[in-house]
């Protein structure tokens, strides 16, 4: 099993606008940036999780809806908002697309479980650091889906004999045949797989100026959409089951 996830994330939130973008452009190139996710997935008719960061989400109504109505999930993705911040946003979102918000994607610590809990989700996806020096070895294996609180916990997964991590930084970065076999390795020894990537990856950092380093821009933009309708293809092409995390983490 495969579950696809995306972060929904504007690129200011992480790197420097050095060419002072205005935000509502900043904006419309997160926007553009998941649609065209969206028409890869409609393409090969997969189904996926988008984590749209909490500060973010009540600007996105429309992105939202399309979302929804192309059968995908909705979740959260935290990186400094309050607890009643949370609460608020979730209440809204859940008013205007008519479902409940089952997952928020976090940093681990970042709250009490049994809080999180409380506001009525089912899942937590937890954040792991991403530093140059970081992706390419971990040696430390965590369960990779775990139950406490009453939530369903899920870690980074981690190739089992490569020991490299899904993180998104791997996928843009390593060769797609190598990553294909990892992840034939993984859902064999996992049973599933946990793959994301963020929506920034997309921008055409090229022609805007963002003050990012150099091995997140490598082959980003329309190098990496391509890459990802590779790897739906190849998924399709192999029989591989996917889904959407709330349906599997029930």
């Amino acid at each position: 099993m495969i579950l696809l996830t995306f972060n929904i994330i504007n690129p200011d939130r992480i790197f420097e606008n050095t060419g002072a973008l205005k935000s509502e452009e900043i904006l419309e190139i997160t926007i553009q940036n998941t649609k065209a996710l969206l028409r890869s997935l409609e393409s090969q008719e997969i189904l996926a999780t988008f984590f749209i960061e909490i500060s973010l989400i009540a600007h996105l109504d429309k992105l939202v809806k399309k979302i929804i109505n192309d059968g995908h999930e909705i979740s959260f993705y935290n990186i400094d908002s309050t607890i009643e911040q949370i609460e608020l946003i979730k209440k809204n979102t859940e008013d205007l697309i008519g479902k409940q918000i089952r997952g928020i994607r976090m940093k681990e610590a970042a709250f009490d479980l049994s809080t999180i809990q409380s506001l009525r989700f089912t899942y937590v996806s937890l954040i792991e650091e991403t530093a140059l020096i970081f992706p390419f070895k971990r040696f430390e294996r965590k369960a990779p889906y775990t139950e406490e609180h009453g939530l369903s916990i899920l870690h980074d997964s981690i190739s089992p004999y490569s020991q490299i991590p899904y993180n998104d930084f791997v996928f843009q970065m390593i060769p797609l045949s190598y990553y294909e076999s990892m992840v034939i390795e993984t859902i064999k020894k996992d049973e599933f797989v946990l793959v994301y990537l963020n929506s920034w990856q997309f921008t055409d950092f090229e022609k805007l100026q963002f003050e990012i380093p150099f091995y997140k821009k490598y082959r980003s933009g329309k190098k990496l959409q391509d890459k990802v309708d590779q790897f739906l293809i190849w998924m399709n092409e192999n029989e591989l089951a996917s889904a959407r995390i709330k349906d599997f983490a029930v």
